[in-house]
């Protein structure tokens, strides 16, 4: 009786690691901030939730956290979106799903770099698209005459992600560019994910939108915030995009028999994050930086490993000690969680994802683990 849409969907290996979770395991798999959500947004909500902002809130989220996401992306990266091509969805996850399916048919093909975040390739299996797969090189680098030279008739999404999960790479100028002229020239649509723009260290953020209207932006509050469990996101469309295929309305047909709306307390949690001080955001990118710096300096004597430069995850290639699958197991069984590469494609076969938004002194037991193991 279940559908084979479902049936063939593989459930996250991510989630799987987490389930394997002890209480004395150091826990170096999920990818959340282990902060707590800054105490000006939780009163924020909960004044919300005295003055009985609990019902619907319109579709596409109330008109006051949309304004302020436009005014973000106004101030932060000269990127000019009105308020009403804005949707409030439940967590960047819902953002994905929509953009996904309101666009691609069976058939129609989606390029999408490997490794790449697990999500990517489970929805466009889900929509029934064909996943183009672009391998990444050893530093994580994108190919820009292999995306053209990958380009059929079908071809109709390009997914990205910068700063990247798993790899944590953070995209150049150049390159973000480069994609932006791709879809230009082949009338492609860029699904940028940018759900890390804020956790980078020693490097800028460029977004697709900046270069090009064929882009739907992604964003949310659970990773700059601390807000994983408020699941508030967004995505944002370009006036020209809009117009050409009334994206907005077709994602909230979607949105509307799905989830209806995000929740309406939390919204206004996330305009107190975008309205408050952003202090809380610089001290967690400054502790990550700290992290970041422990797990590599830690790691790239054992593995051949790149300095992430955002994001809070490290991807190193384990294959002297053998694929990731195994290593992985190794390192489970001696209670250090991490997740095999190969959750994230193909491509991350002889890789093993750690994420490093755990306390610094767990990541320093960690390396003594991995230490002790392999050298």
């Amino acid at each position: 009786m279940i559908s084979d849409r479902c049936k063939n969907i593989k459930p996250s290996a991510i989630r799987e690691i987490f389930n394997l979770a002890t209480s004395d395991s150091i826990n170096l798999g999920i990818g959340e901030p282990d902060f707590d959500t800054p105490k000006h947004i939780i009163e924020e909500a909960k004044k919300a939730l005295d003055e009985g902002k609990t019902h619907y809130s319109p579709n596409n989220g109330i008109p006051e956290l949309r304004e302020e996401i436009s005014n973000k992306l106004m101030e932060d990266y000269n990127i000019n979106v009105d308020k009403d091509n804005i949707i409030i969805t439940c967590g960047a996850s819902e953002a994905l799903m929509l953009s996904i399916m309101s666009l691609v048919n069976r058939g129609d093909e989606v390029i999408v770099f490997n490794p790449s975040f697990v999500s990517y390739f489970s929805l466009v299996e889900f929509a029934e698209g064909k996943i183009v797969n672009i391998n990444l090189d050893d530093n994580f680098d994108i190919d820009l005459e292999q995306v053209k030279e990958s380009i059929t008739k079908k071809t109709k999404l390009i997914i990205f992600n910068s700063p990247a999960n798993p790899t944590g790479k953070v995209y150049d100028k150049e390159t973000v560019k480069g994609l932006a002229e791709i879809s230009e020239d082949y009338n492609l649509i860029i699904v940028s994910d940018e759900v890390y723009d804020k956790i980078i260290y020693d490097k800028k953020h460029y977004s697709p939108m900046k270069y090009t209207d064929r882009c739907i932006l992604i964003n949310g509050f659970s990773k700059t915030y601390a807000m994983t469990g408020w699941r508030i996101g967004y995505l944002a469309v370009s006036d020209e995009l809009n117009k050409e295929l009334d994206l907005i309305n077709n994602m909230i047909k979607i949105h509307q028999y799905s989830f209806a709306c995000a929740p309406t307390f939390a919204q206004y949690g996330a305009l107190a994050a975008l309205r408050g001080s952003q202090e809380c955001v610089k001290n967690m990118v400054n502790e990550f930086k700290r992290r970041r710096d422990l797990i590599y300096n830690g790691l790239k004597d054992i593995f051949r490993v790149n300095k992430p430069e955002g994001a809070f995850y490290i991807f190193p290639d384990v294959s002297e000690y053998g694929d990731g699958v195994k290593v992985a197991k190794i390192l489970i069984k001696n209670k250090v969680l991490c997740v095999p590469g190969i959750a994230f494609g193909d491509n991350g076969y002889n890789y093993v994802r750690f994420s490093y938004a755990t306390k610094y002194e767990d990541i320093e037991k960690a390396i003594e683990i991995i230490r002790k193991i392999f050298e």
